[in-house]
């Protein structure tokens, strides 16, 4: 079984090509390229490959755009790290997906898989992937996916699980985060501030400074500070309320607010 293998990072080639000499003893890796280019270049300069392992992100853009490019005969297993919700769209035209990082057994079922249809269908030729429903697919994935719903918070021997409408701005304290609610209580959370910024949808939450990040509806109003900075009164009102925005952030939070 002849494979091209289209991933960008070297750890995970260097994973996929020992995983894939585990579970199949007669492949031959006849190519590895790390881009969209160079796989195109590759795939029509080179006889088509049994079988393409293609992760979706590569460094000049989403694999997609290769099957845009020019004709891929041979079926595909994409690597990705997004799950079944983005991958449904394009199942039908590639034999399997695989999560990453790849797993021994997950490969050697979808390597299965392949022999399979391969022996009933001794000529296999793709029919054309649908690129638009696939992009959109993905999109959607992100749009779901990027950012937290909800958060898992301590209230003294308890565990609660808050939703991410109930948060109107959280803070730090030393070491130690807090969530505030809309009813003005106080929770414990597991993450700094810096991971919470990563987690929450920009479009609702903003850093003012580097001990709070406010969500847009607890502004209730904003005053021209000394030294550019911004002063906010947000609600619910706690001892936190008064949000001193540095300098630094303003530009962008006068950005946020205006959108």
């Amino acid at each position: 079984m002849n494979i091209l293998i289209v991933e960008d990072e070297d750890l995970a080639i260097d994973k996929l090509k020992a995983t894939v000499m585990e579970v199949e003893e007669k492949a031959i890796i006849v190519g590895i390229t790390h881009s969209i280019q160079s796989t195109v270049r590759w795939l029509e300069a080179n006889p088509q490959p049994d079988i393409v392992l293609m992760d979706i992100e590569l460094t000049d853009g989403l694999s997609f755009e290769i099957f845009n490019r020019t004709e891929v005969k041979c079926p595909v297993i994409f690597t990705t790290s997004y799950d079944a919700y983005a991958i449904r769209a394009f199942k039908v035209n590639s034999i399997d997906y695989l999560l990453k990082p790849v797993e021994k057994e997950d490969l050697k079922l979808a390597l299965e898989k392949f022999h399979k249809y391969a022996d009933r269908n001794p000529n296999i030729v793709l029919p054309a992937l649908d690129m638009k429903s696939l992009v959109n697919d993905l999109k959607e994935q992100l749009k779901h996916n990027a950012y937290r719903d909800r958060f898992l918070v301590k209230q003294g021997q308890r565990l609660i699980s808050l939703e991410i409408n109930q948060l109107a701005y959280m803070v730090a304290e030393g070491r130690v985060s807090y969530i505030i609610t809309w009813d003005k209580h106080k929770y414990i959370v597991d993450y700094t501030l810096e991971e919470l910024e990563t987690q929450l949808d920009p479009r609702l939450f903003f850093r003012a400074n580097r001990s709070s990040i406010i969500h847009v509806k607890s502004i209730d109003e904003i005053h021209a500070y000394f030294n550019g900075k911004l002063k906010l009164q947000i609600h619910p009102q706690t001892q936190y309320s008064d949000i001193i925005v540095s300098r630094e952030r303003a530009a962008s939070f006068k950005e946020w607010v205006g959108k």
